[in-house]
Formats: structure tokens, sequence, C-alpha cells
């Protein structure tokens, strides 16, 4: 039998909430609201850094980077979430599906990286200041922003064709708006401990390894912070840092959340998957912009001075 001689639906049937079937039409406006907040959001994010010259520093750099994946992300699922809810249009084909996954589950990985690139910058910038422009130099920041990018591509690559060996003959519907990988494996008629063990593989050499290291990058931090002899010199240190906390909460706990669910939460009630999977999927590319924008203020006066010219 060859590599790809295995049974599979010519789709699949993607799935909104369960039991609120007659609710989509209403929930798709919220839904729309949601995606205009994180296209707009992240693109006001993207234009500001590039057309404001005080913004061109590592940092911003790095958040550009952050908007650029939040925004991919988006686009990503937003033809399939909103077909499935404002058109009742739930059926998608086999590959169409691979390839969202490979993009949801690539975007996800890169942003992890990102963050992880973003705290190093903090690191710096706080424990290391007068190397910090020497250190974090435009051909180190594109390199680091490569490096993330190629680290998503390759690690995923298999991925799609680790799926396509498996026969599918349980039944071709899948427990949310999107494809992931986790839920399609479920699908499956024939051993997935290859796809599972594989799938726990890249999360723990990715995302795990990026964790420890942000957090290790923020205990040297704390620890340079607590030597400043002044405390309003330490708190201004550590207020330089909430964006970057906070954005990596509001990436991290969705996903540890979704992942837990999908491995252990096998007969928790179909409505904890279905919301775990949508604060995963929406959460973060809606609420960074608005952290940024909120808690930095050299964003916030850009963002400013970029509509001021605009409207004039």
């Amino acid at each position: 039998m060859g590599l790809f001689n295995v049974t599979r639906p010519a789709s699949f049937l993607l799935t909104g909430i369960p039991g609120l079937e007659s609710s989509h039409a209403w929930l798709a406006g919220p839904l729309c609201v949601l995606y205009a907040v994180a296209l707009g959001g992240n693109t006001v994010i993207l234009q500001a850094v590039r057309v404001e010259p005080s913004l061109h520093e590592p940092m911003y750099y790095f958040l550009s980077m952050l908007s650029f994946s939040d925004l991919a992300m988006s686009m990503a699922t937003l033809p399939t979430v909103l077909r499935t809810f404002c058109l009742n249009a739930r059926s998608i084909p086999f590959d169409a599906c691979l390839i969202q996954m490979f993009l949801i589950h690539s975007f996800s990985m890169m942003e992890s990286g990102i963050l992880l690139a973003m705290s190093f910058d903090r690191y710096v910038a706080i424990c290391d200041p007068l190397h910090y422009a020497t250190v974090l130099t435009n051909e180190v920041i594109a390199g680091m922003g490569m490096a993330v990018a190629a680290r998503s591509f390759i690690t995923l690559f298999p991925l799609p064709f680790l799926f396509k060996r498996l026969p599918i003959c349980r039944s071709n519907v899948l427990s949310h708006s999107y494809c992931l990988h986790p839920d399609m494996m479920k699908l499956a008629c024939a051993d997935i401990t290859i796809n599972s063990i594989y799938g726990l593989f890249v999360l723990v050499s990715t995302f795990g390894v990026d964790v420890v290291f942000i957090f290790l990058s923020y205990v040297l931090i704390l620890r340079s912070v607590m030597a400043i002899a002044s405390r309003e010199e330490r708190l201004k240190a550590l207020n330089t840092c909430v964006s970057h906390i906070l954005a990596v909460l509001v990436f991290y706990v969705p996903m540890i959340g979704v992942s837990t669910v999908h491995r252990f939460g096998k007969h928790a009630p179909r409505y904890v998957h279905v919301l775990m999977s949508n604060v995963y999927l929406f959460i973060p590319p809606v609420l960074n912009p608005l952290i940024y924008s909120a808690k930095t203020k050299e964003i916030r006066r850009a963002i400013v001075r970029m509509f001021q010219h605009i409207k004039n």
C-alpha cells in the first residue's frame, strides 16, 4: 500500500456551537466585531511602526512581528469561521483543512518564538542597557525573525504528511469551526501513536522550551531590578515589561487550556472544547494591540499622529 493510498473523506464538516445552531446567525455579529478588532488593531500597529521614526527600535520591531503573526492567524481562520456561523457552510475540502491546520499551528509557534525574542529584548534593555544598541542591531533582529519563521515551518512541515497517512473512517465531523491537528486525529481509525508522539515532541521542544527561557529571562530581570536602589527606578524598569508579560499570559494561558482539554478532557462537555478553542483563537489577536496601545505611550502617540496626518 502506498503512503497516501488510504481511505479519507473528500471534505470535513466544521462545527459551530453544538446546541446553538439556530443562534449562529446572531453570533456572527460579535465574531465579525472580534475579527474587525484583530485585523484593524494589528494593521494599525504595523502601520504606526512603519511610518513613525521614533518607533524604529528593537522593541517595536518585535512588536511588528507579533502583530504580523496575529494578523496572519486571524486571516487563516476567518474564512471558515465566518462561513460556518454566517452561512452555515460547514464543508471544507480535505487538503484545505490540512493547509489551515498547518498555518494555524505555524503562526501559533511563530508567536511563541516572537514572545521569547521580546523577553530577550527586555532582558538586554534592563540587565545590560549599555550594550543594548550593539547587541540588538537591525541585522540581529532580522536574523531572529527569520529563525523564528524557519523554526515554525521546518518543525511543522511533517505534520500534514503524518496525518495524510491515516485512514479516516469514523466520521468527517470536526469539533470546531477551524482545523486543529488534535481534533483531526480523533477521526482516524488507525494507530495514531506516531502523530501523538510527534505532536507532544513539537509542544515540548518549542512552546515548552520558549516558556522556560521566558521564565528564566524574567528571573534575571527581577534580580537586576531588585539591585536598583531607587524605588521609582525599579518601578520604571518593571513598567517596561508589563505589556510583554500580559501578552505572554494572553497567549500561553488559552493555549495550555485548549491543549489540556484536548488531551485530558475527553469526557468534558462539548461546550468546554468549543469555548477553549475560541478563546485560543480570538483572545491573543484581539487583546495584543489593545494591550500595547493602552500600556505603551509611544505607540499611542504614534497612532494619534498617524490618524491626525490621515485626517489632514
